[in-house]
């Protein structure tokens, strides 16, 4: 009798958890939502002055770096001073892609709200000084992502798009970039950039458990220079000073990881020996 009280408090327990569950990822989406509703109605704003902003020569980064470049007398640095003409060749083009981009943009200025609900949902399953420790996960989470997105697009898109949209292989080939091309490259960059700034955060949680260690991380260190390269080369055009200009916060990230995971570990070390 006992046991099956037991059992039914036990699934009672589970289906609470369940509705909990629930009621997170209905909040978090409909913080998406509502964000991506205000994006779509200011789609003006967003489409002239954010998201094709970055192949105008008026950008501040395509400013800062033609003044850079006259100021070192070097003009090649003076980029995306011929924009490139953005064309759709599909009915439904403008509007699919205006959707698109009013949902990617609510899921990047809901993910503070995101990471929020996450650990709301874990909150009760931790210890009270593990809550305190684990508020600042969310601040930091939060401002690594947006600062890998603000990297992303004030570094890697102008790059990008200067590279990609000026390459031609002929004179006589002119370029006229599909209006969701061009989206999906500056979203992809964007999102990407968010995505590996997270690796603090990363290397915390595998060090939390035990799969990384400071050591390891360090024997490795040359390996990681190769794989950061490589991944460089993906989310950037293939010329040598995008790659190293990606590289630099990437190394930067890595080393600051190898902090993070001495951090957790001698912490480990000292509650063991206790």
């Amino acid at each position: 009798m006992e046991n099956r009280q037991n059992i039914e408090e036990n699934e009672m327990s589970f289906l609470q958890h369940l509705e909990a569950l629930r009621w997170h990822l209905v909040r978090s989406v409909l913080a998406v939502m509502v964000l991506a509703i205000t994006a779509f109605v200011f789609h003006k704003i967003i489409f002239d002055e954010i998201i094709i902003a970055p192949k105008t020569p008026e950008f501040f980064t395509n400013r800062l770096l033609c003044q850079f470049g006259t100021w070192v007398g070097v003009e090649k640095l003076c980029i995306n001073r011929q924009p490139f003409d953005i064309i759709n060749i599909k009915m439904a083009g403008q509007f699919s892609t205006h959707i698109m981009v009013s949902l990617v943009l609510g899921l990047v200025i809901a993910f503070p709200y995101i990471i929020y609900e996450v650990w709301s949902f874990i909150k009760p399953g931790l210890r009270k000084s593990e809550r305190k420790k684990s508020r600042g996960g969310i601040v930091y989470s939060s401002l690594l992502f947006l600062l890998g997105v603000a990297f992303g697009y004030y570094i890697i898109v102008p790059l990008s798009v200067h590279f990609l949209g000026s390459y031609t292989v002929s004179e006589q080939v002119n370029n006229q970039i599909n209006l969701s091309s061009y989206i999906s490259t500056v979203t992809s960059v964007v999102l990407a950039s968010g995505v590996i700034f997270e690796l603090p955060i990363l290397v915390f949680f595998l060090s939390k458990i035990g799969l990384v260690s400071p050591e390891f991380l360090r024997k490795y260190r040359k390996h990681s220079l190769i794989i950061i390269l490589a991944l460089s080369a993906i989310i950037t055009p293939p010329d040598i000073f995008s790659q190293v200009l990606v590289s630099v916060p990437l190394l930067i990230l890595y080393e600051v990881g190898i902090a993070i995971s001495k951090r957790v570990t001698k912490k480990s070390d000292e509650i063991l020996e206790s």
